[in-house]
Parts: structure tokens; C-alpha cells; sequence
């Protein structure tokens, strides 16, 4: 039987954070990376295209060959809508009905994961495990380095890092030269 992982996030943008979760991941056959399309609790995040191409970019210099982009959340998106998580897993096990699918969430998630649309269906029908960081660095802190004029190649990949500065995305306040 397969076994799947759906890593859903912001990834907003990806990071070496990120990428710890990714690797502690590594026993399963398959690894999917759900962006969020729509956040359900209103988080500003970086339009979905240019989210997608990070982690394409994020995967390849990762060069882990169980770990693919999933687009299920585009897929599924209604305007004014938010995809709900369930929608998500129950839609992933249809493309895989012979998959043992784990759902992997973050710990400031797993906190939350009550107040989930359908929660108690979640974890009766598929795996939940929570999965901290090992590495901490989160979007937040490359937004706020990008936004400060401060380095980052401490803090995502190398291709991430170069679409991040070559776009200049997440910047708000004039570089420095």
C-alpha cells in the first residue's frame, strides 16, 4: 500500500523550515506539497502562481525525488470560498483510493485542528501527525528579512532565494544599496 504524506501550508514563501518537515518526511512513498489557495484564516500570502513557482524551485534544489507540488486547493477553489482541508484529503484519496494518506500539520496548526472543518471525519479517516520544524525558520522571518534589506540565504534554498530577490517580492520599504 502507498503511503502518501499531504504537507499542506502558505508556504509563504518556502523555507528551510519547511524543508526539515520535508525531510523528516522521508519515509513516505510520496510526499504532496498543498499550497493554500485561498488561507482559511485570512493570512495575506503572495499571489498562488508566483507561490506554486517558488516551490517548484523550492522541490528542485531539495532533489528529493517522493516530494511533488500538488494544485488539488487550485483545483477545488470557488471565489469567496476557502478549501477546506477535508475537501482536500478526501479528494487526494479518490486519485489514490488504495493510498494510506497521512495528513501532516504544523504545530501551530495541530493546536488548532479542533476548530477544522470536520476535524473528528479527519482523524477517523486518514492519519493526522503533527510535524514540527527541526530547522526554525519560518516565511514570517524571510518576509521580514527581504522587507529589512537583510540577507536570507540562511533561511530558504538557493532558488528560492534567487526568485525572491531577483522579483523583488515581500519588499515594501526601499532597499539599501
Amino acid at each position: 500500500m502507498k503511503k502518501i504524506a499531504v504537507f499542506g501550508s502558505a508556504f509563504n514563501p518556502p523555507s528551510l523550515g519547511h524543508k526539515s518537515v520535508i525531510e523528516s518526511l522521508s519515509h513516505f512513498d510520496l510526499v504532496l506539497l498543498v499550497p493554500s489557495i485561498a488561507h482559511a484564516w485570512g493570512k495575506e500570502m503572495l499571489d498562488f502562481d508566483m507561490r506554486t513557482q517558488l516551490i517548484e524551485a523550492f522541490i528542485k534544489d531539495m532533489n528529493s525525488s517522493n516530494v511533488e507540488l500538488s494544485l488539488i486547493e487550485k483545483e477545488l477553489y470557488e471565489p469567496s470560498e476557502t478549501v477546506k482541508t477535508y475537501d482536500v484529503l478526501k479528494n487526494v484519496q479518490v486519485r489514490y483510493p488504495d493510498a494510506d494518506i497521512t495528513f501532516v500539520i504544523g504545530p501551530d496548526n495541530f493546536f488548532k485542528f479542533s476548530s477544522f472543518y470536520k476535524a473528528e471525519e479527519i482523524s477517523k479517516q486518514w492519519s493526522v501527525m503533527a510535524c514540527p520544524e527541526k530547522v526554525q525558520v519560518r516565511s514570517t522571518d524571510i518576509r521580514n528579512s527581504l522587507n529589512q534589506g537583510q540577507k536570507i540565504e540562511q533561511l530558504t534554498t538557493p532558488s528560492v532565494m534567487k526568485i525572491l530577490l531577483d522579483f523583488n517580492l515581500y519588499v515594501t520599504l526601499p532597499r539599501k544599496v
